[in-house]
C-alpha cells in the first residue's frame, strides 16, 4: 500500500468489471476515488460503499464520458468536493464486434464516440485542470498487437489512444505530470465472459503463456504502478498487461 492521503483518483466506467477493480485498488493506496459511470447508479454506489466500509472515501458522478460538457461537469464536482483531481483513469470504453465489411455506421460512431471521443474529452479537461504532480493512465488493448478479426473498430480507436497518450505526454511538460496507458489481455471479466464457450474461454487462456485469463484485479495492479510513485519514471509508454500473449 502507498500513502496517498488527500490525492483524488477519477476513474471512469468505474462501476463493474476492471474499472471497479481500479478504483478500489486506488482507495487501498490512499487515494479519495471519483466513481464514474454513465447508466445505472446502483453498481457504482455499491462500488463507493466498499471502498468507504474499508475506510476509503469514495464519491459517485454520472456522466456520459462522450459529451464534453458532462466531462466538465464531472471535474467540477470532483473539485468541489475534493478540492482538485491528481489521477485520471480512462477506463470507460465499449466494443461492439464484426467484420469491417458487415459493421454498420451505428457500431463505428458509438465507438468513436465513447472510446476516441470520451477518451480525448477528459484527457483534454485533464491536462487543463489536473493538479501538477498527477497522472493520467489511459486504456488500450493487446489488440492493437494480436490484430484479431472482427476487433477492427475497436482496435482503431485503442491504436489512437496510444497515440494521443504520447504526444499529450509531451505536451504536459513541465508540469510533471505522466500520461501512459495500459492495455489488456483477455481478462475475465462478465464483459469478456458473455456468450462464450468454456471451450473457447480455454483457448484464449492457453493463448497466454503463464496459461490463465488475466483478473480484473491484474489489471488493477498495472494502474497502481503507474498512478502511484514507483511509477513516476514511467511516462508516454503502453503498458502490456496480458501475461505474455503479444
Amino acid at each position: 500500500m502507498t500513502n496517498q492521503t488527500n490525492k483524488v483518483a477519477l476513474v471512469t466506467g468505474a462501476s463493474r468489471g476492471i474499472g471497479a477493480a481500479v478504483a478500489e485498488r486506488l482507495a487501498k493506496d490512499g487515494f479519495t476515488v471519483v466513481i464514474n459511470y454513465s447508466g445505472d447508479a446502483k453498481p457504482a454506489q455499491a462500488v463507493a460503499d466498499r471502498i468507504e466500509a474499508a475506510g476509503g472515501r469514495a464519491l459517485t458522478a454520472k456522466a456520459d464520458v462522450s459529451d464534453a460538457s458532462a466531462v466538465r461537469g464531472m471535474f467540477d464536482a470532483a473539485e468541489a468536493a475534493f478540492g482538485g483531481v491528481d489521477v485520471l483513469v480512462n477506463n470507460a470504453g465499449i466494443m461492439k464486434l464484426g467484420k469491417i465489411a458487415d459493421s454498420d455506421d451505428a457500431a463505428f460512431d458509438q465507438q468513436v464516440a465513447v472510446n476516441l471521443k470520451g477518451s480525448f474529452n477528459t484527457m483534454r479537461e485533464a491536462a487543463r485542470r489536473l493538479r501538477n504532480g498527477g497522472r493520467i493512465v489511459n486504456f488500450s488493448t493487446s489488440v492493437v498487437g494480436t490484430k484479431l478479426e472482427t476487433y477492427g473498430i475497436y482496435v482503431a480507436t485503442k491504436a489512437a489512444i496510444e497515440s494521443l497518450t504520447a504526444i499529450l505526454s509531451k505536451e504536459l511538460r513541465g508540469r510533471g505530470i505522466t500520461v501512459n496507458a495500459v492495455a489488456p489481455g483477455p481478462t475475465a471479466t462478465d464483459l469478456f465472459l458473455h456468450g462464450k464457450s468454456d471451450e473457447l474461454i480455454d483457448r484464449f487462456a492457453k493463448m497466454v503463456p503463464l496459461e490463465r485469463l488475466g483478473t480484473p484485479t491484474d489489471i488493477a495492479g498495472a494502474v497502481s504502478f503507474l498512478a502511484g510513485p514507483d511509477g513516476s519514471w514511467i511516462n508516454g509508454q503502453t503498458l502490456r498487461a496480458n501475461g505474455g500473449l503479444v
